[in-house]
């Protein structure tokens, strides 16, 4: 099959789908000397063998003997509504014949003549591991945030900045930001002054700069604002950062967290909600044993409120999100375009993904759900397989994988060896169930919990033992707080044989859950 001959050197284009988006994108094409189209891919048999300005409308399957004889430079999706579960089957099919797939961001607004040619990019993790969205709860998104005053710890980071930004859609009386890095203030506080102003949203905006460990600061910033509503998404979290620094980490976490919610209590701040992560269950590392205190923090003073102290204490367990700082997606990114090697420290390690904007918006919803003392779980969908993320982010660059079978690859990927407290796969629950929620992606936990008089003593003596730089007392203290904390210092945690990960339960939410 020989669809086109032409100029070898302009890139010979296919655009998949045959609709309005397709052939406003090959206007578009019209003015760029680079590319040159041969053919439309369209899966409507009914359009197939058509032609459009004379250029053939093929099926898939002639679209891969193409791609076979070396016909097609590049392939650009025009399919705006379709799920992504279906765009990602049809973009791994593609790639599988070593097709290089570009979309443009926001493809509806082709249509409208909002963006042009250059904004093509390459096909991202994002566009295939993102999961259809679910409507959220309008009413849940607003009730925690709406007129309010609303504190973000750890407001420049992945999460928290992400938070910010859906919080200021809902209008809040006041929005307090605060976070430790000058940097990551300044560019969080300049993003959002900009938003209202084009969105005409008059939230007022404070950025606070300073530390959670220092208990005087803390107090100050409750006292000068009583917030109504606090999502504490401060935290060290880097686990092999935080396994050398135990002391930092813990004192940061761990003591953060109490003068948080301690302040909280004083300014009678209605919610409090902590955002947490899967490594605080069965912990093989310091960070995600200092987030399991946390949580044990909270939920212990839930329980211990009485009539005076009405601050609703919760936390949202989920795990990793695409594209936050540190990791493994914009690793692998910066690899790949050095050239490789891509490293991964286990072939058979897999994490559960979801996207910044889609944790932050559950994380609100469930925050505003919670009643007291609740751990709450994000839905994270099934786990993928890192080296499998790894070949299909190399594939996605335009590159082929080297390894035995093919030598003549563009880039190899190398297995490293699991870092101290990293375990091959991640869960979500500690004890043996979940419930349902009204939201079809969000399930309470049921954990064990401490009493505040058992916990006290022990953060008092973790806080004396992260003033005096006691590592060894502070590793005693983990493992007499934690249950599950299994350290190892080789590297290989409890679950380090090769098996296959738990699946998250099934998302009927009429069926109560079980791992």
């Amino acid at each position: 099959m020989d669809l086109f001959k032409g100029d070898e050197a302009h890139q010979r284009v296919l655009i998949y789908g045959a609709g309005v988006a397709g052939r406003k994108l090959a206007t578009l094409l019209q003015h760029e000397t680079k590319y040159n189209l041969f053919a439309y891919c369209d899966d409507n048999i009914s359009l197939q063998g058509q032609r459009i300005e004379g250029v053939p409308i093929i099926s898939l399957a002639n679209t891969e003997a193409a791609l076979k004889d070396g016909q097609i430079d590049l392939i650009l999706l025009a399919l705006p509504s379709l799920q992504r579960s279906k765009r990602a089957a049809i973009v791994e099919r593609l790639r599988s014949h070593g097709a290089h797939v570009k979309i443009l961001p926001g493809l509806h607004e082709i249509v409208a003549g909002e963006v042009s040619v250059s904004d093509l990019r390459d096909i991202e993790v994002t566009d295939l591991l993102a999961r259809e969205p679910v409507t959220p709860d309008f009413q849940l998104l607003g009730r925690a945030i709406t007129g309010k005053t609303v504190l973000v710890t750890g407001a420049g980071g992945s999460i928290g900045s992400e938070l910010c930004r859906q919080i200021l859609k809902q209008r809040p009386k006041k929005l307090i930001l605060f976070e430790m890095t000058e940097a990551a203030l300044f560019a969080i506080d300049g993003e959002l002054r900009a938003v209202a102003g084009t969105d005409a949203i008059e939230s007022i905006i404070v950025p606070e700069l300073g530390s959670l460990v220092d208990e005087a600061t803390v107090a100050r910033l409750f006292e000068s604002w009583r917030p109504n509503t606090v999502y504490h998404a401060a935290a060290y979290k880097h686990v092999p950062l935080v396994e050398v620094n135990l002391i930092a980490g813990v004192r940061n976490n761990v003591i953060g967290t109490l003068n948080c919610a301690q302040a909280a209590i004083k300014a009678n701040v209605e919610r409090f909600i902590l955002v947490s992560t899967d490594k605080a269950v069965r912990p093989t590392n310091v960070m995600g044993a200092s987030k399991r205190i946390c949580e044990l923090i909270l939920q212990a003073l839930d329980d211990a409120s009485g009539e005076g102290n009405r601050t609703i204490f919760a936390m949202v367990r989920f795990g990793n999100v695409l594209g936050s700082s540190g990791s493994v997606v914009p690793h692998f990114r910066r690899q790949i375009a050095a050239g490789g090697p891509v490293t991964l420290t286990h072939k058979n390690i897999t994490r559960y993904f979801m996207t910044i904007p889609e944790a932050a918006e559950l994380v609100i919803q469930a925050g505003a759900m919670a009643e007291g003392g609740e751990v709450y779980l994000l839905d994270m969908g099934k786990p993928v397989r890192i080296y499998d993320l790894a070949r299909s982010m190399i594939q996605m660059s335009g590159r082929t994988v080297r390894d035995a079978d093919h030598p003549e690859g563009d880039i190899e990927i190398v297995e490293i060896g699991l870092r101290s407290g990293e375990k091959l796969f991640e869960e979500l629950l500690i004890g043996l169930e979940s419930s349902p929620t009204d939201h079809s992606r969000i399930y309470r936990a049921r954990e064990e919990k401490l009493t505040w008089k058992t916990l006290a003593p022990a953060l008092n003596s973790i806080k004396r033992a992260t003033d005096t730089g006691d590592r060894l007392a502070i590793r005693e203290l983990l493992h007499e707080l934690v249950k599950g904390y299994q350290p190892d210092p080789s590297g290989a945690g409890p679950n380090q044989k090769p098996v296959t990960p738990p699946e998250f339960p099934t998302s009927d939410p009429a069926i109560a859950r079980h791992f």
